[in-house]
């Protein structure tokens, strides 16, 4: 099957931003006089939880901060979330947060070669925006034919809802496509799709169980700086190119293959 599309996710994979995230949280319970603060570990184990808003909902009446109805609860963590995201904003904009390591590469051969790039995120298409004209230089829509966010869908990762909108804005099938992901609930997302995972982990989600991933990576990588395997086979790639995700497609096929005909005898 010859690869027609790479689906990458955003916070994490296109660029190194949960840290950012993590500071903005915290700024923004500050402004709102809520006494939390996440720590670096605290959060790895908050991003569980797929979505802003509900990483704040489900914290904040776990440890009894705020004494409130369920339904006000809600109403609540919008608001914070709302003033997180500028924060966020602000941050990427001032900070000039630019893509990780072999990412940008990436992209531009898949342009080259013709393979169409989409994203699939649980962030928001203004986040999605900041990020990719700071970046990129060029209007998003030029690069991605397909960008769905949590504006458009509002279930959350591991749920696959993300993945088949975004096949379904390519008009393609799972089985041409492979997903760039960094968390464990983004494999899931992909997998259950249909869609062939290339994980690029990051600080915190190293530790992450990937199962079902065709390879797993420290970073995508260049040529000059190469990728450590952390699970899978890069049969000899050192860095995560087109023609790399084409062998790892063949592969998933196979592997699919082999195992229908073994529940078949």
């Amino acid at each position: 099957m010859k690869l027609k599309a790479v689906i990458f996710d955003m916070d994490g994979t296109l660029a190194d931003t949960e840290e950012i995230h993590r500071q903005a949280f915290n700024e923004a319970f500050a402004a709102f006089n809520i006494p939390c603060h996440w720590s670096a570990e605290e959060y790895k184990q908050l991003l569980c939880i797929s979505g802003g808003k509900e990483r704040i909902r489900d914290y904040l009446t776990r440890h009894d901060l705020v004494a409130l109805a369920p339904r006000d609860m809600a109403k609540l963590a919008v608001s914070i979330h709302q003033k997180k995201s500028e924060i966020y904003r602000s941050k990427l904009v001032n900070g000039h947060v630019q893509f990780r390591n072999g990412v940008l590469r990436l992209i531009n051969e898949a342009r080259q070669r013709g393979v169409r790039l989409g994203i699939a995120t649980s962030s928001s298409r203004k986040n999605v925006d900041t990020l990719l004209r700071n970046a990129l230089g060029e209007d998003p829509l030029t690069v991605f034919e397909a960008i769905v966010t949590c504006d458009i869908v509002e279930d959350k990762k591991p749920s696959p809802a993300v993945y088949q909108f975004a096949l379904a804005e390519l008009g393609l099938n799972p089985d041409s496509c492979i997903a760039i992901e960094d968390t464990h609930n983004g494999n899931l997302a992909a997998l259950n799709a249909g869609i062939a995972t290339v994980i690029s982990t990051h600080a915190f989600t190293l530790d992450d169980d990937f199962a079902g991933a065709a390879l797993v990576v420290d970073q995508l990588g260049e040529p000059d700086r190469p990728f450590s395997v952390l699970a899978g086979a890069s049969n000899g790639w050192s860095y995560v190119d087109i023609d790399l995700l084409e062998h790892l497609l063949t592969a998933a096929e196979l592997s699919w293959q082999t195992r229908q005909v073994a529940c078949a005898e």
